[in-house]
């Protein structure tokens, strides 16, 4: 907290200094904005709809992400007959999977999570790829002597060695895809954050970017800490030493 409020002291004497509130509006300015905006129903109506498509869009990407890395760290030749497909998508810029999405299926909704849900399923899967192929082989052979099921191992000697690369997923997934969710409404939608600022971008209302952009920031701070930051807490309890 005392990070943040020092990055708004930084914001405040930056505005002050500039002088130009058209430029750069002080933080007061910005929370007023703010408190006007959610009064009226609009921030909380356009927020709500970024956040479902963000939701959507990351469940769909986590899932065949989780699906495809796993099976492609487990089987060789899957790696080696798919892997040059995950390094096509990784290269082909969120821009243009966006505006095929628009042109092949329309500009509704359908086109919109399955343009950002596709950026970055790829890079689920190459993060869990590497962590599968980093697990500890004599864990592996445990379970095998143990005569454990395919879902025990999964869930007791897998999974929890993989949660390291599926938190990394998870906090990267957050960061990117609700950024490629604002261009997907900049370009195409008629609600959310992004269709906001590409409103507010048009009448140079700098104030009104940042007071809908900063309160999804603020969302996505309150997510990390109060729900990933708690299920990595609980996820990684097994390594912590135990005392007698």
């Amino acid at each position: 907290m005392i990070s943040l409020a020092g990055l708004v002291a930084l914001w405040a004497v930056a505005a002050w200094w500039g002088a130009d509130p058209t430029v750069l509006p002080s933080p007061s300015e910005v929370w007023s904005i703010f408190v006007s905006e959610t009064a009226s129903g609009e921030l909380p109506r356009h927020v709500l709809a970024t956040l479902r498509r963000v939701l959507l869009a990351f469940i769909l990407a986590m899932a065949f992400g989780i699906v495809i890395g796993i099976s492609m760290g487990m089987n060789g030749t899957l790696n080696r007959w798919f892997g040059a497909w995950l390094v096509v998508l990784l290269n082909v810029p969120a821009l243009v999977v966006i505006v095929l999405c628009y042109l092949w299926i329309g500009l509704n909704e359908v086109a919109a999570i399955t343009a950002v849900a596709l950026n970055k399923t790829a890079m689920v899967a190459v993060t869990v790829r590497e962590g599968v192929h980093a697990l500890d082989p004599k864990l592996k052979e445990m379970s095998q002597a143990y005569r454990m099921s395919v879902l025990t191992r999964l869930r007791h000697v897998i999974l929890p060695q993989l949660w390291p690369y599926l938190a990394s997923s998870t906090r990267n997934g957050l960061a990117i895809i609700w950024k490629i969710v604002l261009v997907v409404e900049f370009l195409g939608r008629s609600d959310g954050v992004g269709f906001q600022i590409h409103l507010y971008f048009q009448l140079f209302e700098t104030g009104y970017v940042l007071a809908y952009a900063l309160s999804f920031v603020a969302l996505m701070l309150v997510l990390e800490y109060g729900v990933i930051g708690v299920v990595e807490r609980r996820a990684t309890r097994w390594r912590q030493p135990r005392t007698s």
